[in-house]
């Protein structure tokens, strides 16, 4: 009994941060762009578009065939990026965070 109760809590726990994470990113980003476009409009839709590509990007890389020595760090980190914001905004979807 004990050892399901354990089971039990880790899980609900796992699940309280792993919500509060994608709650707080999706919140983060959106204030963090109402304030960037209070300062200018310009900078903030500039900074949007860099980071939408730049996740476009990641995308691109983790769906082309892969080759031997063709992925270089900054795919590398573009992939591990549009992999998390992909597993946050999916989970802050069916948290009810949007």
């Amino acid at each position: 009994m004990g050892r399901v109760l354990r089971e039990f809590l880790v899980e609900a726990l796992g699940e309280l941060v792993l919500t509060a994470v994608a709650c707080l990113a999706v919140g983060t980003t959106a204030v963090a762009f109402v304030w960037g476009w209070e300062r200018g409009s310009l900078v903030a839709g500039g900074v949007g578009v860099v980071l939408l590509v730049f996740i476009g990007y990641g995308g691109w890389e983790l769906l082309r065939p892969p080759k031997p020595g063709r992925r270089g760090r900054l795919a590398g980190v573009a992939a591990a990026t549009t992999t998390v914001a992909a597993l946050l905004f999916a989970y802050a979807w069916s948290c009810g965070c949007l």
